[in-house]
């Protein structure tokens, strides 16, 4: 894990992002991935998200559960709202399967992905499983043709609320040379996942209006942009 990330360590960057833009239909489409090792949290991750967004910011959360691993092959959490120019946002949210005989489903859902949350679990039995997990996304990154060095991407470490846990000092320790920002959750009780998920949206925001001039060309602001996404919730919810 330390030499990926120094080689991976770039400081600030302004990410290329492979959003669909359709001109025509004046609609952008963003894709956000939730990746990481087997249980540690993502799909929860997504069910608490669809449970704090509004009904009419939401279609179906489709979940699919196996014996040996809750998400076989993805989830997927639709999302969308107009700016005040008319253009339609839409997201499409997906967790991949942790399991590594999964590995193909990875890729597949992982490919043309505009930002990405890394789930990491706390627990210290874990830490093995999440080096291993995070240098198949680099991998994967590099064979479905993304720039890992320019991807958004959020390392979220997960599961604050079990016995036998990292200290965050001694998370922060390890990752203290990643560009990444780094945050603290417990997707079971919700805590952290909104803050999370508003950090992933701030920085595919910045390469998004970059590119698309979401703020000179369709009067959508940084703050305006994950308020509509998440349809209100934003001041209700707990960071």
């Amino acid at each position: 894990m330390a030499a990926i990330l120094d080689v991976l360590f770039i400081g600030r960057f302004f990410p290329k992002v492979m959003a669909q833009y359709d001109e025509s239909s004046q609609k952008l489409t963003i894709k956000l991935v939730y990746y990481g090792p087997a249980l540690s949290g993502k799909t929860t991750n997504l069910m608490r998200l669809h449970d704090i967004l509004t009904p009419d910011m939401k279609g179906e959360l489709m979940i699919m559960e196996t014996a040996d691993d809750r998400t076989l092959f993805f989830d997927l959490l639709p999302l969308g709202f107009r700016a005040p120019s008319g253009l339609l946002i839409k997201f499409k949210v997906y967790t991949v399967p942790g399991q590594v005989i999964h590995d193909s489903t990875r890729k597949a859902v992982l490919s043309r992905a505009d930002g990405v949350v890394f789930v990491a679990d706390s627990q210290r039995t874990q830490s093995v499983n999440n080096g291993e997990s995070f240098e198949n996304l680099v991998a994967n990154a590099a064979r479905v043709g993304l720039d890992f060095q320019q991807l958004p991407l959020v390392v979220q470490f997960n599961k604050r609320d079990l016995p036998a846990i990292l200290s965050e000092q001694e998370i922060m320790a390890r990752w203290e040379k990643a560009p990444w920002p780094v945050l603290f959750s417990s997707a079971l009780t919700g805590e952290g996942i909104i803050e999370t998920f508003k950090t992933l949206l701030a920085a595919v925001y910045l390469t998004c209006d970059r590119l698309y001039r979401l703020q000179s060309d369709h009067g959508l602001d940084c703050d305006s942009f994950i308020a509509q996404t998440l349809g209100g919730s934003l001041s209700s919810a707990k960071g």
